[in-house]
C-alpha cells in the first residue's frame, strides 16, 4: 500500500478475494458458446482465444517467479543478495489482477471496437505496426509518465507501493495500484488499438506482443542478471533498445534513475541513466554460484507438495502446508511434475537464506515420502543423498544438515551410513536429533509426573524416554513389545519405565506410527507433542496439539518468504536449526548414527543465538 494511498488505490473486486476470476465467467460462456454454436466464417476464433491467452500469461509469470528463485537461490548472475520476506509476499500476492484487467478490456474490446472481430491469424503489416508505436509513442509517454510518479504527490499516492520492494522478483514489475493500470492499460493498448483500427491485427501480432510485455517486465523485475555480453558486442545499438536486468534493478534502489520502460534509449536522451549500470551489468553477470556454509537437504512429501515449494506457487508456499481442493483440479500438471522428478532424477535448489556470517542453502531430493517407506527404493535414495554429501564436500560446505532425510535406522542408520562409507569428510554431518530432544523435552509442561510415549521408536524417542527416565517422570507404553525395547537400551540402569493399563494419560508424546483409534481414545484435555518430522492428523477437537520440534527464528534471519511444511511463519524445524547451530558453535564432530550431542549443550547454544520455543495454548488443560 502507498504512504497516502490515492483514489481508485485498491481493484474493483478485492472484495471477491479468491473468488475474483467469476467476473471473466459470462465473458468466457459467451466466447464459448459462439465458438460451438457457429460454424465456418461465423465462428470468431479470435475471440474465443482470448482465454487460452489469459492463461499463457498465467503460465507464462509462473515460468519467471519459479525461475527467479531458483537462479537467485543459487546465486550466478544474482543482482542484489538481500532476500524477500512475507511482508513482500503478501504485498504482491495479488499480481493475477492485472491480467484479469486486461482481459475484461480484450473481451469487450473484442466484440465492440471496429477490427476486433473475426482476426486472422497472421499480418506482416499488424506485427510490423505494433513495433513502430510501442518504440515510438508508448516508450515515450511511459518514460514521461513514469518520471510523473516520482514527484512526490503522485509517488505518495500511488507509486511507492511498487518501490516498497526494492529487492524485485519478477511480478514485482506489476505490482501497482488499480489507478496506475488504467494508464498503463491505456498505454499498451496504443498498438492493439492501432493494428484494431488500421484493419491490420493479428492473433500473432496481439499474441507476440502481450507476450513480449510480460517477458520483458518479467526479466526487468528477476533479480538475476542473464542477458550474454556478446548480444551487445555483436550489435552495440541494442543498448539502446533492451534493457536489462541489472538497469532496471539499479531504478529499484536508487529511485531517480533508469526510467525507461524496456529501450534505455530515453534515459540517454534525457540524461537520467544511472552511471553504475554498466558496471552493475559486468559485476553481476561474471557472478558465479554461491557456496553455502550450512546445506539442508529435505525432499518432496506429497505430489502437490511441489507447489508449496519457495520455487513452486509463491502464496502456498508462504502458508503452511494444507491440501487444497483445488490442487486436485490440476493433476495432468502435479503428474507431469512427478514425472520431471522422475526423469531429472537430480537434487535441487529450492532456497537461500543469510544468518550473521552464515550463507545458508535448502536442496531438495527429487523423491516423495511414501517412496521412503518402500525399501526397494532404498538405495536409489542413498545414492541420491550420498551424491549430495559429495557435491557439498566438494563445493566446501561445513555443515550439512539432513532433515527430514532422516528417515530411520533401516534406510541409512540415521545418516552414518555416509559417513562410515566417507570417513574423511571435512564437513560436519547433522541430523539434529539432539534438539529435536531439548524442544520435546522442553514442550512438556512442568510438573509433569508421568506421560504417554506412542509412536514408531526411533533414535530421538529412546533419548526423550532415557532423559524423561532420569528426571524421575514415569513414561509409559501402550504395548509390552515397545517397553521391553526401552528397558533393553537403558542397559540395566533404574528407568520409570511402564507398560500402560489404560489411556488416561494427558501428555502423549508422539511420533510416527499413532494410529487414529489410538487418538481417539486419549481423554479430553490431551495435550500431543509430536516428535517426529510429522505431525499427527487432528482428530480431536477438545484435546491440545503442539507442533512437531520446531522453533522461532531470530528476525536477523533473511529471505524468509516460504513456511517450512506445515509450520507456522517464520518457525524452522529443529533438525535445520542443528545445523545452523552447530556451524555457529564451530563444533567438529558429526552428529549422526546412533551419536547424540549434549542435550543440554545443544539447548542453551541454540537459546543463544536468538532461537526461540513455540508456546501453544492449552487453556483449562489439567497437568498429569
Amino acid at each position: 500500500m502507498a504512504s497516502v494511498p490515492g483514489i481508485l488505490t485498491d481493484w474493483p473486486w478485492t472484495a471477491l478475494g479468491s473468488f475474483k476470476y467469476v467476473v471473466l465467467a459470462p465473458w468466457v460462456i459467451h466466447s464459448t458458446w459462439l465458438f460451438v454454436a457457429n460454424d465456418g466464417k461465423e465462428r470468431d476464433i479470435s475471440y474465443f482465444l482470448i482465454l487460452a491467452v489469459v492463461l499463457w500469461r498465467i503460465l507464462h509469470n509462473q515460468i519467471w517467479i519459479s525461475l527467479s528463485r531458483y537462479r537467485t537461490a543459487k546465486g550466478n548472475g544474482r543482482i542484489l543478495d538481500k532476500g524477500l520476506e512475507f511482508e513482500q509476499v503478501d504485498r504482491e500476492n495479488n499480481w493475477d489482477d492485472q491480467i484479469l484487467f486486461n482481459a475484461l478490456l480484450f473481451y469487450t474490446g473484442s466484440r465492440y471496437l471496429p477490427g476486433g472481430q473475426h482476426v486472422p491469424y497472421w499480418r506482416a503489416e499488424g506485427l510490423l505496426l505494433t513495433i513502430v508505436l510501442h518504440s515510438g509513442p508508448v516508450e515515450f509517454l511511459y518514460y514521461w509518465f513514469h518520471r510523473a510518479l516520482h514527484h512526490h504527490y503522485l509517488y505518495s499516492r500511488y507509486h511507492s507501493h511498487h518501490h516498497s520492494s526494492i529487492v524485485t522478483q519478477p511480478i514485482t514489475s506489476v505490482i501497482h495500484p488499480f489507478a496506475e493500470h488504467i494508464v498503463y492499460s491505456a498505454l499498451f493498448f496504443i498498438p492493439i488499438l492501432g493494428t484494431m483500427l488500421t484493419r491490420t491485427m493479428s492473433v500473432v501480432s496481439f499474441t507476440a506482443y502481450i507476450t513480449y510485455i510480460d517477458f520483458m517486465n518479467n526479466m526487468g523485475h528477476c533479480n538475476f542478471e542473464l542477458i550474454p555480453n556478446w548480444l551487445f558486442s555483436l550489435f552495440p545499438p541494442l543498448k539502446y533498445l533492451m534493457y536489462t536486468p541489472s538497469y532496471h534493478s539499479l531504478h529499484h534502489t536508487q529511485f531517480r534513475t533508469n526510467y525507461s520502460l524496456f529501450m534505455p534509449i530515453y534515459d540517454y536522451i534525457y540524461r537520467t541513466m544511472d552511471k553504475s549500470s554498466d558496471a552493475l551489468y559486468e559485476t553481476s553477470l561474471k557472478r558465479e554460484e554461491e557456496t553455502p556454509d550450512v546445506l539442508h537437504l529435505t525432499h518432496l512429501t506429497t505430489p502437490e507438495s511441489i507447489y508449496h515449494l519457495p520455487l513452486g506457487f509463491a502464496s502456498l508456499a508462504s502458508r503452511p502446508y494444507t491440501s487444497n481442493w483445488y490442487l486436485w483440479l490440476m493433476w495432468p500438471m502435479t503428474l507431469w511434475s512427478m514425472i520431471l522428478t522422475w526423469i531429472y532424477g537430480r537434487t535441487f535448489v529450492v532456497d537461500r537464506h543469510r544468518f550473521d556470517n552464515l550463507k545458508l542453502q535448502t536442496w531438495a531430493i527429487p523423491k516423495y515420502s511414501l517412496q521412503y517407506y518402500l525399501q526397494w527404493q532404498n538405495e536409489a535414495i542413498n545414492s541420491l543423498i550420498e551424491e549430495a554429501i559429495i557435491q557439498a564436500e566438494e563445493k566446501g560446505v561445513k555443515v550439512l544438515c539432513l532433515g527430514l532425510l532422516n528417515q530411520g535406522e533401516e534406510l541409512n542408520r540415521y545418516g552414518g551410513l555416509y559417513v562410515h562409507k566417507h570417513p574423511h569428510l571435512k564437513l560436519r554431518v547433522v541430523d539434529g536429533s539432539s534438539l529435536a530432544v531439548a524442544i520435546t523435552l522442553n514442550a512438556i509442561p512442568k510438573g509433569t509426573t508421568q506421560v504417554l510415549l506412542r509412536g514408531n521408536l526411533t533414535k530421538v524417542a529412546y533419548a526423550i524416554a532415557f532423559a524423561l527416565c532420569q528426571k524421575g517422570i514415569q513414561v509409559a507404553t501402550l504395548h509390552k513389545d515397545e517397553y521391553l525395547k526401552l528397558t533393553k537400551s537403558f542397559s540395566g540402569t533404574e528407568s520409570s519405565l511402564v507398560v500402560a493399563k489404560s489411556y488416561a494419560h494427558k501428555i502423549w508424546l508422539v511420533g510416527d506410527g499413532l494410529s487414529e483409534e489410538e487418538q481417539l481414545r486419549a481423554p479430553k484435555g490431551t495435550l500431543f507433542v509430536p516428535f517426529s518430522h510429522f505431525p499427527p492428523k487432528k482428530l480431536r477437537k477438545d484435546c491440545f496439539y503442539h507442533y512437531p520440534p520446531a522453533m522461532k527464528t531470530p528476525t536477523s534471519l533473511e529471505n524468509i518468504h516460504a513456511c517450512e511444511n506445515w509450520l507456522p511463519r517464520r518457525v524452522m524445524s529443529a533438525w535445520r536449526i542443528a545445523g545452523i547451530v552447530h556451524a555457529l558453535e564451530g563444533w567438529k564432530e558429526h552428529e549422526c548414527g546412533y551419536t547424540m550431542s549434549n542435550i543440554d549443550k545443544v539447548w542453551q547454544a541454540t537459546l543463544q543465538h536468538g532461537f526461540q520455543p513455540l508456546i501453544i495454548s492449552t487453556t483449562n488443560h489439567t497437568k498429569n
